[in-house]
């Protein structure tokens, strides 16, 4: 067991959400019980993710994707009511943390997809240096390929580039398209990222390089839980990973 107060300390310190420019508040964002026994960790803080939670008797829910992002309208009504309501109804405090949570080098988004596949970063590339860059045996587009689906359970969008021998290669989890230049101006042989959009088809038959699009949720469930992990060991806590299923 552990104090709200002394959960987030820690949890900021290891995060360090100071370092970053982000999208919306990291840290704690709502406030419920001083005393906390039970973390639950998930990938976003959605209503099944906070109803599991409650079934799980969690007194804190650590997550990704938090409640409030910058450019939302700011009243309490639909979906945030209902998050919230529930959330204030048990007493569950939730904290969120997004590119702190993809960049910590160690138990990271991107550092712990790295381990899941093999990869060890040689460098950062991109805004914030949250892309990750490695050297890997060489290999084929299709090796890569169906290793992501193997280690992610699901089928990814591949887009080829010129049939080149992989020897590098780049990722950054979750909404990172717009990385793709910088991951091929740092030599990557192929970008993997967690979604596509238009530009990067063309990109990638224009300059050779291979763009995989893996899942936004399925490259990002892996960071939340080498936190709660470490947190969990070193304030004495019970934890547990919900993985509330996305297509996305």
């Amino acid at each position: 067991m552990t104090d709200r107060d002394t959960l987030d300390l820690h949890l900021n310190r290891l995060l360090e959400p100071a370092r970053f420019k982000d999208y919306g508040p990291n840290g704690l964002q709502v406030e419920g019980r001083a005393e906390v026994r039970h973390l639950v960790c998930g990938v976003t803080a959605s209503l099944a993710l906070i109803d599991a939670a409650i079934e799980a008797k969690a007194d804190a829910i650590l997550v990704h994707h938090g409640l409030f992002w910058r450019g939302q309208d700011g009243r309490v009504t639909g979906w945030m009511k209902q998050r919230l309501a529930r959330l204030l109804q048990h007493d569950i405090n939730l904290w969120a943390y997004h590119l702190p949570l993809d960049a910590h080098p160690q138990l990271g988004n991107n550092a712990q997809l790295g381990r899941q596949l093999g990869w060890a970063a040689e460098s950062q590339f991109g805004e914030q240096n949250l892309g990750s860059l490695a050297s890997v045996d060489p290999t084929d587009l299709s090796m890569v390929s169906q290793q992501l689906q193997a280690t992610l359970g699901r089928t990814v969008t591949v887009v080829p580039g010129d049939g080149r021998v992989v020897r590098r290669v780049a990722w950054c989890t979750g909404g990172a398209q717009g990385y793709f230049e910088a991951a091929i101006a740092a030599g990557a042989d192929v970008f993997v990222t967690g979604e596509i959009s238009e530009p990067q088809a063309h990109y990638a038959r224009e300059t050779g390089v291979a763009f995989i699009a893996a899942g936004h949720h399925a490259t990002e469930r892996y960071g939340v839980q080498g936190v709660g992990a470490q947190v969990a060991q070193d304030l004495g806590l019970t934890w547990q990973f919900i993985d509330i299923p996305n297509p996305a």
